[in-house]
């Protein structure tokens, strides 16, 4: 019978002290805080998509910016492809990329984005499906939502 050998990351080992923050970043007064690596590359991966450029101090190229797409007349999905690819090489370089499928729907301000990656190292493949909508009554008002699945969708 053959022995399968596993990596564990150094981070992981000891599960009480946390590794950063996760999302969403406040829970009833206090943060949410990642413990393993690959929780924290979730959080990561999130944090890229849904930052504006220039909202990061010291780091103008930062983010894909999603929330300000929403109300555009025309997005060009196959253009939104290699940015966020070139973000996530730049940013969350732990990360092998295995698929990305940018959706949006003009008529409800909707977009969706679902990738599958792997983290380096490690051959589980992981998925985030992230949602972001706005209402076109109030475009302050914009909100998110994600969903994460171990070993893909």
């Amino acid at each position: 019978m053959a022995f399968q050998p596993f990596n564990i990351n150094p981070s992981d080992i000891n599960r009480n002290q946390a590794i950063g923050v996760a999302f969403p970043l406040i829970n009833e007064g206090s943060f949410n805080q990642t413990f393993l690596l690959k929780d924290q590359v979730k959080a990561n991966i999130i944090n890229v998509l849904l930052t504006e450029k220039g909202e990061r101090i010291n780091q103008p190229n930062f983010g894909v910016g999603l929330k300000s797409l929403l109300f555009e007349n025309n997005i060009n999905v196959l253009s939104l492809e290699p940015e966020i690819e070139r973000q996530l090489e730049i940013y969350v370089p732990d990360i092998e990329l295995y698929d990305l499928e940018p959706v949006f729907d003009s008529d409800n301000h909707t977009l969706k984005i679902k990738l599958t990656y792997s983290i380096i190292g490690d051959n589980d493949l992981d998925a985030i499906e992230l949602n972001v909508e706005g209402n076109e009554n109030d475009i302050t008002n914009i909100s998110f939502d994600y969903t994460t699945s171990e070993g893909g969708f």
